[in-house]
């Protein structure tokens, strides 16, 4: 049965949480694997692959472009509603998960443990565009992208926790503030009044690029046999290890700034 456009969202935050703490490299394959075959059986089921990023016609890597870049305004509102429904462990977790280490201890750990999700998603990916029946490859990119931004958007807001500096308001406040840095590749800035992801907006346009480049690379984890899995596993990883560096470099400036 086809999942429920929906439900994709609230699935994929429940992925990207669940490989990021998993300890072993077979749980994370296992999970992010079943997510990309899930979403990718259901959209063939359903006969709406191309129409969940409105790709139009035509396959490939181009296609998958073009999709991507019609279909970032579907992303923009499944990556806002997917954030809050992320699972952030808060300090007192985190220095209980890594007892008797220091904040940049803390975040190396998390950072690596981000970037070895991130590339688990993006082998699976990979594997699942082997099969012998053609993928509905819009909707690999879809799940890819929604569990990949999930790992790095549940980093940021960690990193936060680790440093001591989390964002203000509500849950669901603090959880938009970090879509926010995770667009724009720094620590949150206090807005007046939150954050808010108007139609047209500057931080809107910014969070479109950025999916568009992020469902560009997924593409590149749906390549031919199994150079796409190794492909999507070094792209993902080094990618979400670059994030990472970024936002604890930010945070430790304005740390030594206080």
């Amino acid at each position: 049965m086809a999942e429920p456009e929906t439900d994709i969202s609230l699935r994929a935050a429940q992925v990207a949480t669940d490989v990021t703490e998993a300890e072993q490299p077979q749980e994370r394959r296992r999970l992010a694997s079943s997510f990309a075959r899930a979403v990718s059986s259901g959209a063939r089921v359903a006969g709406r692959g191309t129409r969940v990023v409105r790709s139009g016609t035509g396959t490939g890597r181009s296609a998958v472009r073009r999709g991507a870049n019609a279909g970032t305004g579907y992303l923009v509102a499944q990556v806002i509603t997917m954030a809050p429904r992320l699972r952030v462990r808060n300090q007192a977790a985190l220095q209980a998960r890594f007892p008797g280490k220091a904040p940049d201890e803390i975040a190396g750990a998390l950072i690596d443990g981000a970037a070895r999700a991130s590339a688990a998603v993006g082998g699976a990916g990979g594997v699942v565009s082997v099969l012998p029946v053609l993928p509905a490859f819009p909707a690999e990119v879809l799940a890819e992208t929604l569990v990949v931004v999930g790992i790095e958007i549940k980093l940021v807001a960690e990193l936060h926790e680790a440093y001591g500096t989390p964002a203000s308001g509500k849950f669901p406040e603090r959880m938009s503030a970090y879509v926010a840095a995770w667009a724009h590749r720094r620590g949150v800035s206090m807005i007046p009044g939150g954050v808010i992801f108007a139609a047209g907006s500057p931080l809107t346009r910014l969070l479109r690029r950025r999916l568009y480049v992020r469902a560009g690379r997924s593409a590149f984890s749906l390549g031919p046999l199994l150079t796409g899995a190794a492909a999507g596993a070094i792209l993902n990883g080094r990618e979400t290890r670059r994030l990472g560096n970024n936002i604890r470099n930010d945070l430790r400036r304005r740390a030594q700034q206080t």
